[in-house]
């Protein structure tokens, strides 16, 4: 029991000076320090820790919380044993890593297949890891969690054992690990990494494997390859969410390059029209469901969104699903490319391509960052390969002491069975033998019942395939081109065994359309009227009422008229097989007695380039054809479901021939009579049902009308009642016809 103090309650003074006695006096105040010492002795050493040791990777694809977690689970035999409770190896990993327990199993959760953050998880997993596109969706507790190695993290491993790479002592020198993983292919790029340090920060993107492992066997076969032939091979990174990227070739050419830029992402979405709602399958890697769902609500909460009556998160066992109820007349498509311009339904990857290479950090481009990991990979592989070369060296050194045993076993059985003391059989046997001392040691060991002729012989056998293998070794060693060409096979055999579709399409730019406030336009009625000339004519029922007269250019005609209304799609086929989709919207009215606007400088065409043929709507999928006649006398008709794109392409390339020019293009919903007219005078009339019926756009067709030498179709008509007076004498019923004399 301690002494009670004096009554007053104060502390007994005398003990009190004894005590302070045995303090070591305060220094002197210091003097006056600069900032840049401050920083240099105190900030410094800091920020280093960070980016070396914490939040930059390096040329194998992780940071050292990464490859302490993987390592830790290799040594626990969970490549191929059964899964243990996450507990417990977050609890082994602590021996390497002294970050805590919630760091440690936060880094976990990213690598697992349940996470689904990864294209290749490096982890098989049991349990609820969270989503990678939630951030509601928390994992559960580790200690109700299992995991263990997934086979694809067996690759990389390949030759730690083999002292591939360098190890270290951990933190308190208790056990070894390894500097670096000996990756088999560049993980760098394939498995996405993210890190802020000190003054700089880290966010590389994930690329698709199989085309990885063909960029870098590219680079492995001419170093200098292109950065365009690297965009043919790896045109754009590969999200696990999938989502659509939109393709700039310019911009990709600089990320590829420089290691820095923007990669745009866009949400894939379905449009049902029984139940009348948008359902978003896809979003961006770099957002998540509640920033969307986020945006959304405070749309709606400023009456910004009134064509949405609903939206809810519908997030099930198959995967990712937003829905969004709309009302009654919305444009979805118009409606989704609003959504993308004002929420995260589109976003971008700002890529930074920061990499530690030797303990520094480096901003690289994709060239650069295979050919370092090609030089890091053939240094793993000398070692490794030097590895098996000594081992195989000590093998064959050994069994060249047991052949000399097999000339007389009876003379190593009797100076063993000679000496007396068990220290001398070596010596005695080296001496009997003229081997040294592992080879008698190797000898020694070898048991007497397998210390007979066929045994010997047997091990004997081995020496000629040893040797051929340690030739085979040191003659890889010995050629840059052999060891690049090993790289290169063990590339083709993992993108043989692990290589997958590519989960994000790639969308050109020029193909997307983008969101206008002046898109948000009022709908109405309208007739349309599309001339030879290329003018569209878009009137109100009013002004069609006041003066249905057209003024038209002279030498012009009305090609096609159709009802619609404001917002609905119009599609123009040009003479260079082309099909520019937009909204009517775009067009101004007119009246009838006005021109109309000039199609090819409103969408903005070539130049030279003439739109033929105009279509409403924006349902491709009927049961409907279009009819191409060329000049060459052929023909094709091509389903409308060919022309059914994803997305908002506002450009579609190849839509028809162009071997020979189109001189006429008509779309069938049931069979129609079609006039052609030749330019020698001559014409034939044929019904639409005869011409087959090809999938591909570009398809030439068959012939249709026999042409004499030098002539050429001059037109094509549907509706012809005034070009003929009868069409007794033009009418064919087999294809190819002749056409009659007009």
């Amino acid at each position: 029991m301690p002494k009670a103090s004096s009554g007053s309650g104060r502390p007994n003074r005398s003990r009190e000076k004894d005590r302070l006695k045995d303090i070591p006096a305060s220094p002197a105040p210091a003097t006056d320090q600069q900032i840049t010492e401050t920083v240099e002795q105190n900030y410094m050493p800091y920020a280093m820790s960070v980016i070396v040791s914490r939040a930059i990777p390096e040329i194998d694809g992780f940071k050292p919380s990464h490859r302490k977690l993987l390592y830790t689970m290799l040594k626990m035999g969970l490549l191929t044993g059964q899964r243990t409770k996450s507990a417990n190896v977050v609890g082994q990993t602590m021996k390497l890593n002294p970050h805590g327990d919630a760091a440690i199993y936060d880094t976990m959760v990213r690598l697992t297949r349940g996470n689904a953050a990864l294209l290749h998880p490096l982890i098989d997993s049991k349990g609820s890891f969270g989503k990678q596109y939630s951030s509601s969706m928390v994992c559960a507790a580790s200690r109700y969690t299992e995991v263990k190695l997934d086979r694809f993290a067996s690759e990389l491993f390949s030759g730690i054992d083999k002292d591939a790479v360098d190890m270290v002592d951990n933190y308190d020198g208790t056990m070894k690990e390894p500097v670096l993983l000996p990756t088999s292919f560049p993980n760098i790029l394939v498995t996405p990494n993210f890190g802020i340090a000190v003054g700089m920060a880290s966010k590389i993107c994930p690329f698709n494997l199989a085309e990885v492992c063909d960029a870098t066997t590219a680079v492995l076969r001419n170093p200098k390859v292109s950065t365009e032939k690297l965009l043919e091979l790896m045109p754009a990174p590969d999200f696990p969410g999938g989502g659509q990227i939109i393709y700039d070739h310019d911009t990709m050419k600089s990320v590829y390059e420089t290691g820095t830029g923007p990669v745009k992402i866009r949400a894939v979405y379905r449009y049902d029209k029984t139940q009348n709602c948008i359902d978003i399958l896809e979003i961006p890697y770099s957002t998540t469901i509640e920033a969307i769902m986020a945006q959304l609500t405070k749309m709606v909460k400023a009456n910004q969104l009134r064509d949405v009556t609903d939206f809810r998160d519908e997030i099930d066992k198959d995967g990712f699903k937003l829905t969004l109820d709309l009302r009654r007349g919305t444009d979805p498509d118009a409606l989704m490319l609003r959504l993308f311009k004002e929420t995260p339904l589109e976003d971008s990857f700002a890529c930074n391509f920061n990499i530690l290479i030797d303990s520094v950090p480096r901003q690289m481009g994709v060239h650069e960052i295979i050919t370092e990991w090609i030089e890091f990979r053939s240094g793993c592989l000398r070692r490794e390969l030097s590895f098996d070369l000594a081992r195989k060296k000590e093998k064959l050194h050994l069994l060249l002491g047991l052949g000399k045993i097999l000339l007389d076993i009876d003379k190593a059985i009797k100076i063993i069975r000679g000496t007396e003391k068990e220290a001398d059989v070596v010596p005695n046997l080296c001496s009997g033998f003229s081997i040294d001392r592992l080879q008698a040691e190797f000898i020694c060991e070898i048991r007497l019942r397998n210390l007979n002729r066929e045994y010997i012989l047997n091990r004997i056998n081995e020496i000629d395939s040893l040797r051929a293998e340690i030739a085979d070794i040191e003659e890889t060693l010995a050629d840059n081109l052999k060891l690049k060409k090993l790289i290169a096979s063990q590339l083709a055999e993992i993108k043989k065994k692990y290589g997958q579709p590519r989960r994000s399409t790639v969308v050109d730019s020029g193909e997307i359309s983008v969101f206008r406030k002046e898109d948000a336009v009022e709908n109405y009625p309208a007739h349309f009227f599309f001339t030879a000339h290329g003018y569209l004519k878009k009137i109100t029922d009013k002004s069609l009422r006041g003066n249905d007269t057209h003024t038209l250019k002279d030498g012009d005609s009305i090609l096609c008229e159709f009802d619609g209304e404001n917002i609905s799609e119009l599609a123009f086929f040009t003479d260079m097989g082309q099909v520019y989709r937009t909204q009517a919207s775009v067009f101004d009215t007119c009246k009838a007695s006005e021109l109309g606007e000039f199609v090819p400088a409103k969408l903005g065409m070539a130049e030279g380039e003439k739109p033929l043929f105009c279509r409403m709507g924006s349902n491709w999928d009927d049961s409907s054809n279009f009819v191409f006649i060329f000049g060459n006398g052929k023909g094709v008709k091509i389903p409308a479901s060919a022309y059914a794109v994803k997305g908002n392409r506002k450009k579609l390339t190849g839509a028809f021939s162009t071997v020979s020019p189109a001189v006429g293009i008509f779309e069938e919903k049931k069979p129609f009579e079609i006039l052609v007219k030749t330019d020698d005078s001559r014409a034939a009339v044929f019904s639409s049902a005869l011409m087959p019926v090809k999938t591909t756009r570009t398809s030439q067709g068959v012939q249709l009308i026999t042409l004499k030498r030098g002539a050429k179709l001059a037109s094509a008509s549907r509706d012809f009642g005034d070009e003929l007076e009868s069409s007794r004498g033009y009418k064919k019923i087999k294809l190819p016809a002749s056409p009659t004399a007009l």
